[in-house]
């Protein structure tokens, strides 16, 4: 029996495991009662497991070079799609928390946004309103937060930026296709890191690692109603709404 406590992996086709579908379903069900599952000749990003736009191009990568891949990790040495993969499995990780928010909290990975081949690793839409998610993998390093500056083992990284530049996007695209204002914001979720330090929130985004991400959104306070949640959920889960 497959374990559903696990992450979900696309077969070598490249399409999610039929008892994932099922059970997506099952939880939409549970959680929105009030949003029916209507079928989406176009797709429904529900069904999108957790980091399958890092492991596609992770696979995208090793295909051209498969030997050489095997070999740079029979070596330790690491190679782009390394990089790709690990990030799949911070997604992973992450999602598993958000997994246990429950009723009537709904989160959707890995969402395309725009036509380059931008997403956002995770878009979590509950009573507090809209969370867009930034998993980054970063196992054993030494992870600092001051303001809007982060480094990870003294390494300055835009995660900040990324992460504010992601809330606005999404809450622009949501706000057009539900038809009332939908904010948005933007968190920074570190994964692994052997120390976390943070000396200053930034202004509009936060960073949580994923240990206390589930209790940070679960104590946000209600903004919205469960018909309102369910309407966002509704558009949210359809492609089109994140191509403009």
């Amino acid at each position: 029996m497959q374990n559903q406590g696990a992450p979900v992996r696309r077969s070598a086709t490249g399409r999610i495991p039929q008892w994932a579908m099922d059970e997506a379903v099952r939880n939409q069900r549970a959680s929105v009662p009030q949003a029916p599952l209507l079928p989406s000749p176009s797709g429904d990003l529900l069904l999108t497991a957790p980091g399958a736009a890092a492991r596609s191009r992770a696979v995208e990568l090793t295909a051209g070079h498969p030997f050489r891949s095997r070999l740079a990790r029979a070596l330790g040495v690491r190679r782009p799609e390394h990089s790709w993969q690990t990030g799949a499995r911070g997604e992973e990780l992450v999602a598993r928390e958000l997994a246990r928010l429950g009723h009537p909290w709904v989160t959707l990975h890995s969402v395309p946004v725009g036509t380059r081949g931008s997403d956002i690793d995770h878009v979590v839409i509950g009573p507090a309103g809209v969370f867009t998610l930034n998993s980054k993998h970063h196992r054993g390093a030494r992870v600092r937060v001051d303001g809007d500056r982060v480094w990870v083992n003294r390494q300055y990284q835009h995660y900040v930026r990324n992460s504010r530049h992601e809330a606005v996007r999404a809450a622009r695209m949501l706000s057009a296709a539900v038809g009332f204002p939908v904010p948005a914001q933007g968190l920074v979720v570190p994964v692994g890191a052997a120390t976390f330090d943070v000396r200053r929130q930034p202004a509009d985004v936060r960073v949580v690692n994923r240990a206390r991400v589930r209790r940070w959104l679960g104590d946000r306070q209600r903004v919205w109603s469960d018909d309102q949640v369910a309407a966002v959920v509704q558009v949210a889960r359809r492609p089109g709404t994140w191509v403009g």
